[in-house]
């Protein structure tokens, strides 16, 4: 919630907003404030009806005051004036001050969480009269018609509701907590104990292949010395020359004794070292065998941004990562060779691809030891080059009980998501592309991954950057509104002036000038335009359900469709933006634009 969202409902009879909370906190650019309500500064004297007075308490003195402040605060007030606690803790120790509110006769009218990194709550109360509690609002912040005994009632009632399910929430997040405690110390312990001989078994084994590595190429050696030995032979000599004689005969024939006589003249010459060979001999040898299986797997060599997965996947799995990610699949006969070349930041096994068909076909059931040694090979092999191994549990663990044997980094007990270029947006409508975008999608569940090993995060492609040019006041709130009210917030917004956009930096957008950093652009340079609260999550779940470069309005109309020109550009791909090429020339450049019927400013 904004700010403005809790104050504006309680301005009704306010002219004159009071701001105590020091100089740490400078609030002006997050309330604004409605015409005929001012703003002024704290002068340390009474606040009386009509009247509305900030005061904030948090664990940064220097930002957000003391307790103390606030008490002197409260002190202050007389009966009809109102007041907007801030709070900047995560969990508000709203116990430390409820008993001054008491005192002072300050009724809470409503509490709510705040969007911002260092504001996570806000409460406002009024100073009452007499022996009456004043009406208390409900959840949309009206007040509810009731007086008297009817309105403590429904505050007893309510808090005992509340406290109901606050505690078995708080109950329920300190046994997690406990869980993950225990689990946590398991796992190190079982990882302290095993990793010293996981690593020693993966040298003995290393050693081991390239001691038999080191016997093939000597015995390689010494075949090439006889192979040599037997071609400068006299005896091969003479066979090559009676084979060929007997091949010709009209013509061998005539040369076979000037052959023979030249062997024989040259049998007691001494040896002459054989000179150095040709250059395209001395070139190094032919790579070792293992390094054939590379060929046509996926690598990158460029600087890591995007997540590289090694995995016993299946086909649409595979096919579905590789539109968000670096995949290798692992074989049973090249899995540790792709593990140790590809560096992977992952090692993913999906139980999927061992139940169904496929090379990893019945692995983990008990009823093939050859895989389940590969497997176990493998996870090795992983382990001793520090990359994570996971476990994708997306069927039942009873199908692949052997599994559960090997120790896993990590396990994800969920499905492996929806790639959005497999839905039918006219059969299922855009809602159903909405939801799978922000919670079901392969990008999605590829980012539960990435958090787990570290590695980049796949969602950063959905990062956008609004360009806009507000020109006054309004139209700031303007800007700040449309942003803040996004379902598909913008990660910054590049404005000529940053000033007064304060609030936007507080609930975690990035306000600069400059060029943008991040995947996409839209542009906002039109103050005036009316723009929904879905117009960039449906914009990026059609970027993302076609890959196009661009999207927007299109001449004729169309909707969802691919079209050779756009009308109205919306959203564009940085590299596109930056480019500075014009919208009519894209489609003729190769990039791809697609059509998003939206609403047309008016």
């Amino acid at each position: 919630m904004r700010l403005t969202d809790l104050l504006h409902p309680h301005l009704d009879g306010v002219t004159t907003v009071v701001d105590a909370t020091g100089h740490g906190l400078r609030l002006d650019p997050y309330l604004h404030l409605p015409d005929g309500v001012a703003l002024r500064d704290d002068a340390e004297r009474p606040v009386g009806e009509g009247e509305l007075v900030l005061l904030s308490y948090g664990p940064d003195p220097a930002l957000h005051g003391t307790e103390d402040d606030c008490l002197a605060v409260l002190e202050r007030l007389r009966p009809g004036a109102r007041g907007l606690l801030l709070l900047g803790h995560p969990e508000p120790p709203y116990h430390r001050l409820l008993d001054a509110l008491v005192t002072h006769g300050c009724q809470v009218l409503r509490a709510a969480p705040l969007d911002y990194t260092h504001l996570h709550a806000g409460a406002v109360f009024a100073r009452t009269g007499g022996d009456e509690l004043l009406p208390p609002h409900d959840w949309f912040g009206r007040a509810v018609p009731s007086d008297g005994f009817a309105t403590a009632l429904r505050i007893a009632d309510e808090y005992v509701f509340a406290d109901l399910v606050s505690r078995s929430l708080r109950a329920r997040v300190l046994d997690l907590e406990r869980r993950a405690e225990e689990a946590e110390r398991a796992r190190d312990a079982a990882r302290a104990d095993g990793l010293a001989d996981r690593l020693a078994a993966a040298v003995r084994e290393r050693e081991q292949l390239a001691s038999a590595l080191r016997g093939a190429r000597e015995r390689v050696d010494v075949l090439k010395a006889r192979v040599a030995m037997l071609e400068g032979s006299t005896s091969l000599r003479v066979g090559r020359a009676l084979v060929s004689a007997a091949r010709s005969p009209r013509r061998g024939a005539a040369r076979l004794p000037r052959e023979l006589y030249g062997m024989w003249r040259g049998r007691t010459v001494k040896k002459v070292a054989p000179t150095a060979r040709p250059a395209a001999d001395n070139a190094a040898p032919a790579a070792a065998d293992d390094r054939l299986y590379l060929v046509h797997r996926a690598f990158s060599c460029a600087p890591r941004d995007r997540l590289v997965i090694a995995g016993v996947l299946t086909d649409a799995t595979a096919e579905d990562f590789a539109a968000d990610a670096v995949v290798n699949r692992l074989l049973p006969h090249d899995g540790g060779v792709l593990v140790r070349r590809t560096d992977p930041d992952a090692v993913v096994v999906q139980l999927s691809a061992c139940t169904g068909t496929g090379p990893w076909s019945l692995a983990g059931s008990g009823l093939a030891p050859d895989l389940d040694r590969r497997m176990a090979e493998l996870l090795t092999e992983a382990r001793a080059l520090g990359r994570a191994t996971v476990l994708w549990r997306d069927a039942p663990p009873a199908s692949a009980p052997g599994l559960a044997q090997f120790t896993w980094e990590a396990v994800l007990d969920t499905d492996t998501g929806v790639r959005l270029s497999r839905l039918d947006p006219a059969a299922q409508g855009k809602e159903r592309l909405r939801e799978v975008f922000q919670w079901d999608s392969t990008r999605v569940r590829l980012a539960e991954l990435a958090r787990l090993v570290g590695a980049p995060d796949p969602l950063d492609e959905r990062r956008v950057a609004v360009l806009a040019a507000p020109r006054d006041r309004t139209d700031r709130a303007r800007l700040v509104a449309q942003v803040l009210g996004q379902d598909h917030r913008p990660a910054e917004v590049l404005v000529p002036d940053p000033e007064g956009l304060e609030e936007l930096d507080a609930a975690g957008v990035t306000v600069r000038t400059g060029a943008p950093t991040v995947a996409w652009v839209a542009d906002w340079s039109d103050p005036d335009e009316d723009r929904p609260d879905t117009l960039l999550l449906d914009l990026m779940c059609a970027q993302e359900y076609s890959g196009a470069d661009a999207l927007g309005h299109a001449p004729g109309g169309e909707d969802f469709t691919f079209v050779p020109a756009l009308r109205r550009p919306l959203l564009v791909r940085r590299s596109l933006h930056r480019a500075g090429a014009p919208p009519e020339a894209w489609c003729g450049q190769g990039y791809r634009l697609f059509a998003v019927r939206g609403k047309e400013p008016s």
